[in-house]
């Protein structure tokens, strides 16, 4: 019984639980002077949150930690100048998609997705590099000034290049891996929905920091647990065998998840059919249909070893079912009688008794929800029936066989191009369980070879729901990584490199990527001409580059005299390209429907109907800008060099004081 507490709230509790929901890794425990561990503010860390520059000083406490920790939330925190440029020509459908796949460094991607996707993401599930000493990990450069960092846009290498070996001769071999991680999680977390979930694969080498890094960014108490994805052994492992990968699992809110997540068992469709089968040919001769279904299960088994002989072996008119348990939890149950149906006589009764009271039990043999055995010598069991067991409580996950995926893309693609592809029917699993629904978003900020994307078109027709993805990855330069490359891997790039080439694209793997979910959706929709009317199998392509904007744009304080007669959008950029900054500055999605009109020979672009109306021509007069302002818009943008003369941009304001006064107009 709970005791009334008799005082008021403390407000400091309420406090620490206030920046727990913002910051969950500024908060630690300490020890008391009395020895109770209790929960406090890492004030240095909050103070790192809230800071533009490398806090120093720190106090002992219970924490994990590594070099540039520091660094790597500033790296989170810290803004950027740079965009995503729309690419129609290799986008599908682009007009009307809803799902977007961006190339670019994801740390950039997921800073500008933040403001427009800022908890609206259901599900994000990532594949990051493992770490093994081999892979390659993605180069935020600690070296460098914040000054540097911020200024910094293209980042990448002459070669395109953001990734660089991770060998485990570095020294830093952990912290790197760490560093490269720890930014991109803090903005995941962010992009997630209150009742959205985190999936993560990785391997034994980082599992456990992997853990301990993503319980301080999300908070230990939103962990959900940990799945085990079964595999194939590795032979060259000393000690013990590992057979195994992990999926770790966190939700944003563990409050606002309280539902169970369910998989569905495998080979229930053939377990069905084959007793429909027996009953087709044994009628209602149960004792036939048992000896038919025991031997049918011998072969099936060894197939689905998850399911014993002995299991599912029955049927009745209510369906397939296995004999369950019926005795009480402990000794000291319900005892009574029960007769034997056709001896008549009292059957053997459980050491611990009945497990229901007498009058339930007559209830379920009249209504026939007990089993009985031959004679009275066996005793009862309870019947579960199949249909009624279809989904359980996700455990592990067993990878049937590594090499499935890599034939079935294989199959795809015309050769083997992708190493290690993720088995689709994973991802469906985990998207399933979590009850992906109608407008759900998912996120794959580790693309790879695009198994999400195909995972999710997937569930989308299967379930027939309206779901929509965001894939981002890096354009990874094969040509270098076939250099390091060796033995199956090497043949694998070779394979890549050479379908790039057939295509007419750079030899980059989100071009591989792009192709696969080209191909996919459109074997879907041969295969599914009838249920395939309304599946999204498009996608708008955006990359990730510098702001469309000149310096001088960023610094007008520095302007000098012939800065005055410049431009200040970058040459070559288009009327689209500035569409899209401007959507993510405000915080539009960027997968809204895109419309153009010309108004007085002037073209006005229109997002989401008249959600956002720009215009970026030049010489604008003032009929048009009465025009546009007739139609009332939320959000009006313009350049500023666009206004015809110095009497329209007079007269601008003006003009939407009349017409529109509740429209926010701006220029660029």
């Amino acid at each position: 019984m709970e005791h009334l507490k008799m005082h008021s709230m403390n407000m400091v509790d309420e406090n620490v639980n206030k920046i727990a929901t913002i910051f969950p890794n500024c908060v630690t425990e300490a020890k008391e002077a009395n020895g109770e561990i209790v929960r406090k503010i890492d004030f240095d860390m909050l103070k790192q949150e809230l800071s533009n520059t490398i806090v120093e000083g720190r106090e002992e406490r219970y924490q994990f930690t590594w070099p540039d920790k520091k660094k790597a939330i500033l790296a989170a925190n810290a803004p950027i100048s740079a965009t995503l440029r729309p690419c129609k020509e290799e986008s599908v459908d682009f007009d009307n998609t809803q799902n977007l796949y961006i190339e670019g460094d994801n740390l950039d991607v997921l800073k500008l997705l933040r403001e427009t996707y800022l908890g609206k993401i259901k599900m994000i599930y990532i594949d990051p590099p493992y770490n093994t000493g081999n892979d390659y990990v993605y180069e935020d450069d600690f070296a460098e000034d914040a000054d540097e960092y911020l200024s910094r846009s293209g980042q990448y290498d002459e070669s395109g290049n953001r990734l660089v070996a991770n060998t485990e001769s570095n020294g830093r071999f952990h912290t790197d891996w760490l560093n490269m991680m720890y930014p991109r999680l803090k903005l995941a977390r962010d992009l997630l929905s209150e009742d959205g979930v985190l999936f993560i694969s990785i391997d034994e080498n980082e599992v456990d920091n992997l853990k301990k890094i993503t319980s301080e960014v999300f908070g230990s108490s939103n962990y959900a647990g940990e799945i085990i994805w079964k595999n194939s052994s590795k032979n060259d492992q000393a000690y013990i065998s590992i057979q195994h990968e992990y999926i770790l699992c966190f939700v944003k809110n563990k409050s606002a998840n309280l539902g169970e997540w369910l998989e569905k068992k495998e080979g229930l469709d053939e377990i069905f059919k084959a007793f429909d089968e027996f009953k087709k040919k044994y009628g209602t001769n149960w004792e036939a249909i048992h000896k038919a279904a025991l031997e049918w299960f011998k072969q099936f088994k060894e197939s689905n070893p998850i399911y014993d002989s002995k299991h599912y072996s029955w049927m009745d008119e209510k369906g397939v079912y296995f004999p369950a348990d019926i005795s009480g939890p402990n000794f000291g149950q319900y005892r009574y009688n029960i007769i034997h149906p056709i001896t008549g006589k009292v059957v053997k009764e459980p050491a611990s008794g009945w497990r229901y009271p007498q009058k339930t039990m007559e209830e379920r043999i009249k209504q026939g929800l007990v089993h009985f055995g031959k004679d009275e010598t066996t005793i009862p069991n309870n019947k579960v029936y199949l249909a009624d067991t279809i989904y359980q409580n996700l455990t592990s996950i067993k990878y049937k066989d590594g090499r499935v995926a890599s034939k079935y893309l294989s199959s795809i693609m015309g050769s083997n191009v992708f190493n290690n592809p993720k088995d689709i029917s994973v991802l469906e699993t985990l998207m399933h369980a979590i009850n992906i629904k109608d407008d759900d978003i998912i996120l794959d900020f580790f693309s790879g070879s695009g198994s999400t994307g195909e995972a999710l078109i997937n569930l989308s027709l299967h379930n027939q729901i309206n779901t929509k993805f965001i894939l981002v990855q890096i354009q990874e330069n094969l040509d270098n990584a076939l250099s390091k490359a060796t033995g199956g891997t090497k043949a694998i790039l070779k394979n890549a490199i050479s379908l790039c080439d057939k295509l007419g694209v750079t030899h980059s793997l989100s071009e591989l990527a792009k192709e696969r979910i080209r191909r996919v959706g459109k074997k879907i929709k041969e295969e599914f001409p009838m249920t395939t009317q309304n599946l999204d199998i498009g996608f708008r392509v955006l990359k990730l580059d510098s702001s469309n904007m000149e310096d001088i744009y960023y610094s007008p304080e520095k302007m000098d005299k012939q800065d005055l007669f410049k431009d200040n959008v970058k040459q070559g950029r288009s009327d689209m390209d500035l569409l899209f900054q401007v959507m993510l500055e405000k915080g539009i999605p960027l997968s809204s429907k895109i419309e153009s009109k010309i108004i007085d020979g002037e073209t006005v672009w229109y997002v989401d109907g008249n959600y956002l109306v720009a215009c970026f021509d030049k010489d604008v007069n003032e009929e048009t800008i009465i025009k546009i302002a007739k139609e009332k818009p939320y959000y009006f943008v313009m350049r500023d060099s666009s206004l015809a003369n110095d009497s329209v941009a007079t007269n601008f304001e003006q003009i939407f004081t009349i017409y529109s006064p509740d429209t926010d107009r701006e220029v660029l």
